[in-house]
């Protein structure tokens, strides 16, 4: 089972930056799309940025044009780049890749999430 070690998170004010990192080690063939999510306090967890093994991304409205989403295939490391963060980017941020298996036995694996806090 392939696990994902987030880090990076923490408490920062308004306007400020952050730099979350994802880790994939384990057994597998290879990783396809990686994403971040968010789930802030009391709401469901949504989407905040997916990119594939070939480097296309998508970002939720809400962060666009201030995070960037980028990743490492040598190291099956994905990061997210937070610049001009809000308190609204509060929450425990997730990091998921879809793992590529022998015979197509294929499957999403998830991260232990890390908190980011915007103080105002």
């Amino acid at each position: 089972q392939v696990q994902l070690v987030e880090s990076g998170g923490g408490l920062v004010q308004a306007g400020g930056s952050l730099r979350l990192s994802c880790a994939a080690s384990g057994r597998m063939m290879s990783i396809d799309d990686m994403g971040w999510f968010r789930q802030g306090p009391g709401r469901q967890r949504d989407l905040v940025a997916s990119i594939t093994r070939g480097g296309s991304s998508n970002y939720a409205e809400s962060v666009k044009g201030r995070f960037t989403i980028s990743r490492d295939n040598a190291k099956n490391t994905v990061y997210l780049q937070m610049n001009s963060l809000k308190p609204g980017d509060t929450g425990v941020y997730y990091c998921k890749a879809h793992v590529l298996m022998e015979y197509a036995l294929n499957y999403d694996s998830w991260g232990q999430g890390t908190q980011v806090t915007v103080s105002s």
